[in-house]
């Protein structure tokens, strides 16, 4: 490790004796100050003064108490130290964000949040951001999540035993019934870190839980001190049943109450410490099934939308006739695997289905028959049979426990993985 480090600050040197010596001064000029060198590549000043504009404004915008600008700094430089060793990882590894996979995620976040493109673009713009560092931004996150995923999400496997003793252990504590706001504070420790260095952390942890029990403000407190992803959001990890709650922190967050402080938990990582911020329960979760059926006519080069909806309107008049829904659909329907069953889709959960047909089913009568329909696969007549309003199977709950095991290992894993890959490359900050 010694001797890379020695050959990245002689190519450094080298660099730095080319712009500020050679016909490259004009150049060096353009490109600013240097901050850091994170492997092969620099972070240069303009860069990390607008991230912490753009963090400030948000911060401004949400009222949130501004911590001192030169703590702003630190934490939103190691933010871009991460993420540039992560994108060097993902680059190094072939993938990529297409434009149309880039263009889409931008459509469904639209959606998700009731605008058309065209309105979130103006949304962006009133808040401050330009449509292009949106754009920039969620590639950079779908490309580091696609990193995870690679690099950790592989690795991860839930068994049969866990799930049921996890359904056992919650069946004990009744834990599904609650939700708990937590915070996190991470001081750090490297993998290979001496007992000095072990005690020291464990010395400042010791003290900012004995300043947070003392009154100091949590979230202000993470900013300054925490060394994790969630520090520039105050440490705030969100709401989270105790199946969310890393294994590490599970047993203590259960006999938690609001407001405590608990002591500092060690892990390869560092120490953690955690805050409840607020509990409250959990309505009961019950799901609708709905027995449905439809009619499919694809559209193409000979049955264009037009020719589509006027044939499954003519189907709809021979129903209301008499005609059998399930016959016309053997006969009509361009979905041949139900069209043999009559067009049955049989039970069908939500999430099941494309958004379109689930929302003009939901708004249907039990018998009752649909206009025309679009999706992405063509156009639909619905018929909905039957409805039941029950608890979630015993399948389902077994299917939310294996995802929130599989979501705890990750996220303990990748902290441990980043906490890695800070410390096993060549990082140099000039600040």
């Amino acid at each position: 490790m010694n001797g890379k480090n020695t050959i990245k600050k002689d190519i450094i040197a080298l660099l730095m004796c080319c712009l500020l010596f050679s016909n490259f001064s004009v150049h060096a000029e353009v490109l600013g100050k240097i901050v850091a060198v994170v492997e092969d590549d620099v972070i240069l000043e303009q860069e990390l003064n607008h991230e912490v504009s753009t963090i400030e404004q948000r911060m401004q915008a949400s009222n949130a108490q501004m911590p001192p600008e030169s703590v702003i700094r630190k934490q939103v430089l190691e933010k871009m130290i991460m993420d540039k060793l992560q994108r060097q990882l993902a680059e190094k590894a072939g993938i990529n964000v297409t434009e149309e996979m880039l263009n889409s995620s931008a459509a469904d976040i639209a959606q998700r949040n009731n605008m058309n493109l065209q309105q979130f673009r103006a949304e962006l713009q009133r808040q401050g951001m330009s449509y292009k560092n949106f754009l920039d931004n969620m590639r950079n996150e779908i490309i580091i999540n696609q990193l995870r995923s690679r690099e950790i999400g592989g690795r991860i496997k839930v068994t049969d035993r866990e799930v049921d003793h996890f359904m056992e252990t919650q069946e004990k504590i009744g834990e599904d019934a609650i939700q708990y706001h937590l915070g996190h504070i991470l001081i750090a420790v490297k993998e290979a870190a001496s007992a000095t260095e072990i005690q020291k952390a464990q010395s400042k942890a010791n003290d900012l839980v004995r300043k947070l029990r003392a009154g100091q403000d949590f979230a202000q407190t993470a900013m300054s001190d925490s060394e994790d992803d969630n520090a520039l959001k105050g440490g705030d990890l969100g709401w989270r049943t105790l199946n969310d709650v890393p294994s590490l922190f599970a047993d203590s967050v259960s006999k938690m109450h609001q407001g405590e402080v608990a002591d500092p938990v060690r892990s390869p990582s560092g120490f953690h410490i955690i805050k409840m911020l607020e509990v409250k329960g959990l309505d009961n979760h019950t799901i609708t099934k709905t027995k449905v059926r439809h009619i499919l006519i694809k559209t193409n080069e000979l049955v264009d939308d037009e020719e589509a909806k006027k044939r499954l309107l003519a189907l709809k008049a021979r129903i209301a006739d008499g005609d059998d829904f399930a016959s016309l659909a053997r006969a009509h329907s361009d979905d041949k695997g139900s069209a043999l069953k009559g067009g049955s889709l049989d039970w069908v959960n939500p999430g099941d289905l494309v958004r379109p047909f689930e929302e003009a089913m939901g708004k249907l009568e039990i018998n009752q028959i649909s206009e025309p329909v679009q999706t992405q696969f063509g156009w639909h007549l619905i018929q909905v049979l039957d409805r039941q309003n029950k608890d979630n199977s015993l399948e389902n709950k077994k299917n939310k426990v294996r995802d929130a095991i599989r979501r705890r290992k990750i996220e303990e894993e990748t902290e441990l993985w980043m906490r890695r890959l800070r410390d096993e490359a060549y990082v140099e900050i000039y600040q």
